[in-house]
């Protein structure tokens, strides 16, 4: 947005001086083309009007210097005032600015000066260039030229202003909007990040218990392993007492059948005994 503000905005800037480029060659065309103008190209009495009026000037020649080296310009324009005759030195570089400085003087408001049609611009004496003859009404050109130039000018540097303000006014506008987006962003961005936390907590703790839960699957193999492993042992413990109470019943049953033929023969002894003893009291009686 900000680049398809500036380019045109900046072609109508540069645009600007082009503009006063141009009107200051026209006017530059058309003093050119006054200077060139000679007494070959005026009616006669013209021409005979301009060489008597430069005669006169003639004899103020000293006063025009002073004139010019007192004011320190290039030149003045002098000529005579058409009311009483009296001699008229308005100094400047050029016969527009010597006419530019006298129509923003005090002078030319007062009426006492009566301009002729025709005037002549008197160089200083050390520059090497013959006097040009002015029209009065070419100067009034040139002044009006100028015046409009400046109030173009003015205009346009208050177009510039403005074009700067609201270039300014969006700019502001345009950062301010970049602030509030950065802003949104950064928001955005943080509760993104806080929920990236939090969901990076909650892995952690699944992880956390996958991995008890897997620590715990292995403790029970360990002990169904040690259990495996003691009952086979107590399979084997049993197994073996299982043999040795076999034997123990198999020698114990021995024994018994050993003791009851003791014990049957040793009845029948007895009994035998018995007998003879109750044979040998019925033998007494």
């Amino acid at each position: 947005m900000r680049q398809r503000l500036l380019v045109p905005l900046g072609r109508t800037w540069h645009g600007i001086p082009q503009v006063l480029g141009s009107c200051l060659r026209v006017v530059c065309l058309a003093l050119v083309i006054v200077g060139c103008a000679s007494h070959s190209l005026m009616p006669r009495a013209q021409s005979a009007a301009i060489r008597d009026r430069e005669r006169a000037l003639a004899s103020h020649a000293d006063a025009i210097q002073t004139a010019i080296r007192t004011s320190g310009s290039m030149g003045a324009l002098a000529f005579l005032d058409a009311n009483d005759g009296r001699l008229v030195v308005l100094p400047g570089d050029s016969p527009a600015d010597a006419w530019g400085r006298y129509v923003s003087s005090r002078e030319s408001g007062t009426g006492r000066v009566s301009v002729p049609a025709v005037v002549t611009f008197v160089h200083r004496a050390d520059v090497p260039m013959a006097p040009e003859t002015v029209t009065r009404s070419v100067l009034e050109q040139q002044q009006a030229m100028r015046t409009f130039l400046a109030t173009l000018t003015t205009d346009l540097g208050d177009v510039h202003r403005g074009i700067e303000e609201r270039l300014g006014a969006v700019q502001r506008e345009l950062a301010e909007s970049i602030a509030a987006t950065k802003h949104d962003t950064d928001n955005a961005l943080a509760a993104a990040r806080a929920d990236a936390q939090k969901e990076l907590s909650a892995l952690a703790d699944d992880l956390a218990a996958l991995r008890r839960f897997m620590l715990q699957t292995a403790q029970l193999g360990w002990l169904n392993h040690d259990l495996t492993v003691e009952n086979a042992s107590g399979i084997r413990k049993a197994a073996t007492a299982s043999q040795e109470l076999t034997a123990s019943s198999a020698r114990l049953e021995d024994t018994l059948n050993r003791l009851s033929e003791n014990l049957a023969s040793q009845l029948k002894e007895l009994a035998n005994r018995l007998d003879t003893i109750q044979g040998k009291v019925e033998g007494i009686k």
